[in-house]
């Protein structure tokens, strides 16, 4: 596939929706700092970078998971009660994103010209639907996270005959990068040896490779094609969403190889929809809660061939300035995941560097993104973002 916007693509009424504005509270450990303050720092540096009014914003698309009932509408009043339409968003890890999903929606189908998509946290109590089904469990462990993802690297070192040195390097490479972002929960770098050293958690995975929680928030702005010359917005700062697609899991995928198969789907879905194919992208942000993520999911995605993650890696290929940046921003492992925010930061991420603005951590002649989550390993949603309005 060549470059270029597919013609059946529902990204493209109302002249296109573009990423106008992005804005962060940067990630942080659980603290006493209301979940207010944290999300209205990230709405107003949006509305600053943008150039735009509170009062232009027709709609907002909130994600959280942990907050509560209502919490957008709670918190975006002490902007100014305008009468915009408010809509709370909760999708597991993936909950930011599809709140971004819903604004593009919107704009895309002109029911408004600008909307907020933004998520905010504060670390909960992580109480799950999934515990409340009233069906029992024949192991109490089958569920918890750590213990699904050591299987299934220690399967993955297995089949391609890797140690567990490259695992580790994922995490030495995501620390490096989230030491350069000043948004980042982690600020410093760390070793191989200081990765392999750290705890334990479940397998072969230590401390050092798994996300951290905590809090934060992330906002970005988007408005139509037909919008941004009205509102006199820099072409030239202003990127193009390219593609959305969406998936959960099938009843016939493999134990074990659910969010392989969600991350292959949707990503494969979103490349055809923007019409490129996986090697042209320059970036990608993806769910590595736990470094053997980055290396499956970046086969998956199709940025190398499978059972070459580790190779991809090794060669330097994934680094800033390699092939393809995977997780720039320092990802999940560095950068943190407080869940709502963490899918709208990808996407902010991404239009920073598209912009050339990512100071420290710029990849070279950046030109087309993917922005990749999935929600307990049984959603998934990938985004695409590529161009300026200038292109």
């Amino acid at each position: 596939m060549s470059g270029g916007m597919s013609s059946s693509n529902w990204l493209a009424g109302n002249g296109g929706v573009y990423v106008v504005g992005i804005g962060l509270h940067p990630y942080q450990f659980p603290s006493d700092t209301p979940y207010t303050h944290l999300g209205l720092t990230a709405v107003r540096a949006a509305l600053a970078d943008a150039g735009l009014a509170w009062q232009q914003v027709q709609a907002a698309y909130v994600g959280t998971t942990s907050i509560g009932m209502a919490a957008g509408r709670v918190m975006l009043r002490h902007l100014g009660s305008t009468g915009l339409a408010v809509t709370q968003v909760e999708n597991a890890s993936a909950s930011g994103s599809f709140a971004f999903r819903q604004a593009c929606m919107e704009v895309a189908h002109g029911i408004s010209d600008v909307v907020l998509a933004m998520g905010v946290d504060k670390h909960g109590d992580g109480r799950r639907a999934a515990n409340k089904d009233g069906l029992e469990r024949l192991s109490d462990t089958a569920t918890i996270p750590a213990v699904k993802f050591a299987l299934m690297a220690r399967s993955y070192l297995r089949e391609h005959g890797g140690g567990m040195e490259s695992m580790a390097k994922v995490a030495v490479k995501n620390h490096g990068n989230a030491a350069l972002n000043p948004y980042a929960q982690f600020r410093k770098p760390r070793t191989l040896e200081q990765v392999l050293a750290s705890p334990k958690v479940a397998g072969d995975l230590t401390v050092q490779q798994c996300c951290p929680r905590g809090e934060g928030a992330a906002a970005v702005l988007l408005v139509s094609g037909q919008a941004l010359a009205r509102l006199g917005l820099d072409p030239r700062r202003c990127v193009r969403v390219q593609a959305s697609a969406a998936s959960s899991e099938r009843d016939e995928t493999r134990y074990g190889e659910g969010p392989i198969d969600l991350v292959r789907d949707s990503a494969r879905a979103a490349l055809e929809q923007a019409g490129i194919g996986a090697t042209e992208l320059d970036l990608l942000e993806l769910h590595d809660a736990f470094s053997v993520e980055e290396l499956l999911y970046s086969e998956a995605v199709g940025v190398c061939q499978p059972g070459e993650g580790a190779a991809y890696l090794k060669r330097g290929d994934s680094r800033i300035g390699g092939r393809c940046a995977i997780n720039a921003s320092g990802g999940l492992i560095g950068m943190g995941h407080p869940l709502g925010p963490t899918g709208i930061g990808q996407v902010a991420e991404i239009v920073r560097q598209i912009r050339g603005e990512a100071e420290g951590r710029q990849h070279p002649a950046a030109r087309w993104g993917m922005a990749h989550m999935i929600g307990l390993g049984s959603v998934a949603i990938a985004h695409v973002l590529g161009g300026t309005a200038r292109c």
